[in-house]
């Protein structure tokens, strides 16, 4: 409990030390607090033989469940990227 809030004071610290800084170095803090969204990668070598493998097997879900952890990306994307890539 005592842990936590000692964290919490020092990250509190810390933020205003970004502040200070920022002010000094004349930036100004982002509008949006939503981080900005990283565009996925395909997946190159080994990841797409898994893939291929997973949809050789007839394991669709698996090899777009598996796009999806390569990639990071969401499931409509994974869906249409496999389908694109064995459409049956």
């Amino acid at each position: 409990m005592f842990a936590n809030r000692r964290l919490e004071r020092k990250v509190d610290a810390l933020h205003v030390k970004l502040d200070l800084i920022m002010t000094q170095l004349g930036i100004e803090a982002p509008t949006s607090a939503a981080p900005p969204r990283a565009v996925p990668s395909v997946p190159r070598g080994d990841g797409m033989a898994e893939i291929d493998g997973l949809l050789a097997q007839g394991k669709k879900i698996h090899a777009i469940k598996r796009y999806r952890e390569l990639t990071g990306c969401g499931l409509k994307e994974a869906k249409d990227a496999v389908e694109s890539r064995y459409p049956y």
